[in-house]
């Protein structure tokens, strides 16, 4: 009876120890490397890529910056709050501009009363950056720009970071772009 006993139980720990060790555990890494190869605009997921014509008519298309990181500004030009961001943007631009920093700027054009709002708007604040043109309003509901300002920060690998949905500042911006590769 107890040879049998502990043959049962022996065989049982063989077949536990046999499919345990067959049996693959994911670590952090290899989930973050799965996830980064999805189109998405959740964190760790690959910026879905989009080309947008400027303000000046030049089409820019998001993955053509892969290699730099970038900061992703969706905004409005009734919008209180980017009114408030856009002197922090002007300024983060001119002091980044030749580096490995970009700064791409969204306007949800289909939000405006009158798409010459925003050229007034441009010329008003004396922006020199890419203020890029979502006409259609595709850019903004697939980036879910819901409320405004929202910006993303994406990696040079073009993998989304962090979004930030409120008005930032330069030191906020400098901090942000500081923390990823």
């Amino acid at each position: 009876m107890f040879k049998k006993a502990a043959l049962i139980v022996g065989l049982t720990g063989l077949i536990v120890w046999t499919i345990n060790s067959n049996i693959s555990f994911a670590t952090p890494k290899e989930e973050v490397e799965t996830v980064e190869n999805k189109v998405g605009i959740s964190e760790g997921q690959l910026a879905p890529d989009f080309t947008l014509k400027t303000i000046n008519g030049e089409e820019l298309t998001l993955s053509a910056f892969r290699g730099k990181k970038v900061i992703l500004n969706f905004w409005a030009s009734w919008c209180p709050p980017c009114k408030a961001e856009m002197p922090h943007m002007q300024e983060f631009y001119v002091e980044n501009k030749d580096s490995n920093i970009v700064l791409l700027s969204v306007n949800l054009t289909t939000a405006e009363k009158k798409s010459s709002d925003v050229a007034k708007f441009v010329d008003e604040y004396e922006l020199t950056f890419p203020v890029m043109l979502d006409e259609k309003g595709d850019i903004g509901q697939t980036y879910q720009a819901y409320a405004i300002p929202t910006s993303y920060l994406i990696d040079s690998k073009g993998v989304v970071r962090k979004k930030i949905v409120g008005p930032m500042d330069k030191e906020m911006m400098n901090g942000l772009i500081n923390s990823i590769k």
